[in-house]
């Protein structure tokens, strides 16, 4: 979702905290007047953003039907993979034919190392072992394209230990790049600066945090 007004990216976040104010009121709402309040404060919410990102109010509604309870960020999941000449590991997101780092959303009942480990076996059919974390991103904090939701991003350092075949049905594509020359990359999921940095952080040994 392409937002490049500062205001309009603006009324998106104050939107996206509104709605979780909703969601958390509804959550802990005990009175059929405060749940219809908060209700309405919802949808009040959904069309903000509808109207931002072009869409209809029932598609918000819809993208956010299962998102109930306290309202907290969505983590997404992400590990970087170089091989012995300094190469990244990129795999080809099947949605929209763009390059990323594998990951994703974080499975229940995986930790974040495993999540990451699974998503590079499934995306890229690399065997990775999981060396540590690199960067813990606030989408909010970099130049991503708006989003809906409030993403924090995980990213992992993987260390390859055998190779395979795609298993997933995300990605269709998989291989290094060199840093100098990366392929067109899904700006959602991951930014050309963030790949540089990410390669600073692995040859640094240092940790990055928003």
């Amino acid at each position: 979702m392409q937002i490049e007004n500062p205001l309009s990216r603006r009324r998106l976040e104050e939107a996206r905290r509104l709605l979780a104010l909703a969601q958390t009121g509804l959550h802990y709402a005990t009175s059929d007047f405060d749940k219809e309040r908060y209700g309405e404060i919802a949808k009040i919410a959904h069309g903000q953003i509808a109207e931002l990102a072009s869409l209809d109010a029932g598609e918000v509604a819809e993208l956010f039907a299962f998102e109930t309870g306290y309202a907290n960020p969505k983590l997404d999941v992400r590990c970087t993979v170089f091989d012995d000449v300094g190469r990244i590991l990129l795999v080809r997101e099947a949605a929209d034919g763009l390059w990323s780092l594998p990951g994703g959303w974080a499975d229940v009942g995986l930790s974040p190392a495993e999540n990451a480990a699974k998503e590079v076996r499934e995306e890229s059919g690399y065997t990775v072992r999981i060396e540590r974390l690199l960067a813990v991103w606030d989408i909010n904090k970099h130049d991503h394209p708006a989003s809906v939701f409030h993403i924090w991003k995980l990213v992992f350092l993987g260390l390859i230990e055998s190779a395979g075949s795609i298993i997933g049905t995300e990605t269709n594509g998989v291989g290094f790049f060199s840093l100098d020359d990366l392929p067109p990359l899904s700006l959602g999921r991951v930014l050309p600066e963030q790949i540089q940095r990410l390669s600073e952080l692995y040859r640094s040994g240092r940790v990055d945090f928003d």
